[in-house]
């Protein structure tokens, strides 16, 4: 292919690519002498106008572009294959950041699902096993019994107070006021109208035995 068929080529793909080419990613194309029975000088880099494009770092990646158009050079040794390398290499470097996207975007679900089922966990609490089961029952009745102790203790308390608030002595004005003080009275005058005939009597015996 003379310099004329070259120049006719790029006419087309400028015609094709107006924008898109330079849009992002820079193909720098040569042709040697012998194009198209050689291949190509291929050099990409990004256009100077662009901002990276995410999930692709052409200095990193540049190489791994390049290399996948190596079949399509291949297939196409002997005809004009710019367009076609083009069209290729736009494929591939989709292909790689889409992939790059679904990797991201699948970590990025992966860890809202982790805290999702850390949120989860704190409504639901652990789950209930047998074993985990008997040794909560153990642990009511544990704190049952020591409500039961406790309770009952309390009143066997409380009565003991009650009953020695009873025992104690009642003092005048209690008696008074319970009805106590007349009976109480009663009680001392039949105890010494006893002794008084006790004495009488103790007396007249006296007499009888002298």
């Amino acid at each position: 292919m003379g310099r004329e068929e070259q120049t006719e080529e790029r006419e087309v793909l400028d015609s094709i690519f107006p924008e898109e080419i330079t849009a992002c990613l820079l193909l720098t194309v040569s042709y040697p002498s012998e194009y198209p029975d050689v291949a190509p000088d291929l050099d990409l880099s990004l256009s100077p106008s662009s901002l990276p494009p995410y999930h692709l770092d052409v200095s990193k990646d540049k190489t791994q572009l390049l290399d996948s158009l190596t079949a399509t050079i291949d297939e196409n040794i002997g005809m004009a294959m710019i367009f076609t390398l083009i069209s290729t290499l736009r494929e591939n470097t989709e292909q790689l950041i889409l992939e790059r996207q679904n990797a991201a975007q699948a970590i990025k679900d992966e860890e809202a699902h982790r805290q999702e089922e850390a949120e989860n966990a704190k409504f639901h609490g652990e789950a209930v096993t047998r074993d985990s089961f008997l040794s909560w029952r153990e642990r009511f009745r544990a704190e049952m019994e020591e409500t039961r102790l406790k309770d009952e203790a309390d009143r066997e308390s409380e009565l003991g107070k009650k009953k020695m608030k009873m025992e104690e002595k009642l003092t005048g004005k209690q008696l008074w006021e319970k009805g106590l003080v007349g009976k109480i009275e009663e009680d001392e005058d039949a105890g010494e109208a006893g002794e008084l005939d006790g004495l009488e009597r103790l007396k007249i015996g006296d007499r009888v035995s002298s």
